[in-house]
């Protein structure tokens, strides 16, 4: 079930989370000068591409009830436990704030080279993936 609500006359989608529930991995990196901008909404932090960390999309981040939680990932036959730290925000970007990158759609897990890794996902194919998530 998602409910559908309206922020800034912009949908925005509150997905509601399943034992296994499907979105889209791609890749960020939560390190200083990385992809991901400014210091993780959680924590105020960078953290190391090496250490199971994500972003989740405005819904699912459900301001911020969901930081410094384990999710567990599920893809490629395999499963890993990664720590939400930010939020991919599905409202606003394309501005400092957010690296200058587009909004985020409303079905992202976006995570570190570590998950990428520990899901035993080839270098050359990181990008993009179908996975299942579920809180830990």
């Amino acid at each position: 079930m998602q409910l559908r609500m309206l922020h800034r006359g912009k949908a925005l989608y509150h997905l509601q989370v399943s034992h296994r529930t499907k979105a889209t991995l791609t890749m960020n990196s939560f390190e200083k000068n990385g992809d991901g901008g400014a210091e993780s909404e959680c924590d105020n932090k960078f953290h190391s591409d090496n250490t199971p960390v994500v972003a989740l999309s405005t819904g699912w981040f459900n301001k911020q009830k969901r930081c410094l939680n384990n999710i567990t990932i599920h893809a490629n036959g395999r499963s890993v436990a990664a720590m939400v730290v930010d939020e991919c925000d599905s409202t606003m970007g394309c501005d400092s704030d957010h690296d200058f990158q587009p909004p985020c759609p409303n079905n992202i897990v976006d995570a570190s080279k570590a998950v990428w890794k520990a899901l035993g996902v080839p270098e050359r194919d990181w990008g993009e993936l179908d996975i299942f998530w579920s809180d830990a």
